[in-house]
């Protein structure tokens, strides 16, 4: 049986918002597998954060960043359910560490499924007509593609991205933690990422 270590204890946690000690058996009934663990507590019904996920957001705050330099400037609307937890410092302080991520990392979308169709289209295109001119064989070729189409939808979807703060989290892993924290559910409405001289 995997030794569980503290580490993970915490990082099944922050994921989910269960009890030490529910983290803990969790871990030990899956041997250290974090995602089965998940699996285990939402069927116990255990998981809180992942619970909060439908309940409406309609409180919140419009938070404004501008970068240091003065070049580029971010409009962030995050949304909870209550007034209350709009205005907490903790609030805010998500809110920042949010658009200083889309301040840095420019991404295209919330979510995957929000990323232009017609951007996906082209990125399969060019990871088909690079796996084919690299000489790779037709039938690997497709997992190829798909790996690469995730990895964009990653990267270029904020809540798929790391943290440029901790890049051993997402974004996604953020607000888990943080409906956890304040037991309500967070979502992130919209952006826009203003550049100097951009278009």
């Amino acid at each position: 049986m995997a030794e569980i270590t503290a580490t993970q204890v915490k990082e099944l946690r922050d994921r989910t918002g269960a009890g030490m000690m529910d983290c803990r058996k969790a871990l030990i009934e899956k041997n250290g597998n974090i995602d089965e663990a998940i699996k285990y507590l939402r069927e116990k019904g255990i998981s809180k954060a992942e619970g909060k996920a439908n309940r409406a957001t309609k409180e919140g705050i419009i938070h404004s960043y501008i970068h240091f330099n003065n070049r580029i400037g971010v409009l962030l609307e995050l949304n909870c359910e209550s007034d209350f937890v709009a205005r907490t410092d903790e609030f805010k302080a998500l809110a920042d560490e949010i658009a200083m991520q889309i301040a840095a990392t420019n991404p295209l979308a919330i979510s995957p499924e929000q990323i232009d169709p017609a951007i996906l289209e082209r990125e399969k295109e060019i990871a088909y007509n690079k796996a084919v001119n690299e000489g790779k064989k037709p039938e690997i070729i497709e997992k190829i593609v798909e790996g690469n189409l995730k990895k964009f939808c990653n990267e270029h979807s904020l809540l798929g991205q790391e943290l440029i703060s901790d890049s051993t989290k997402t974004v996604k892993d953020l607000l888990t933690n943080a409906i956890a924290t304040t037991g309500e559910n967070i979502q992130i409405a919209r952006f826009v990422r203003y550049q100097l001289g951009g278009e």
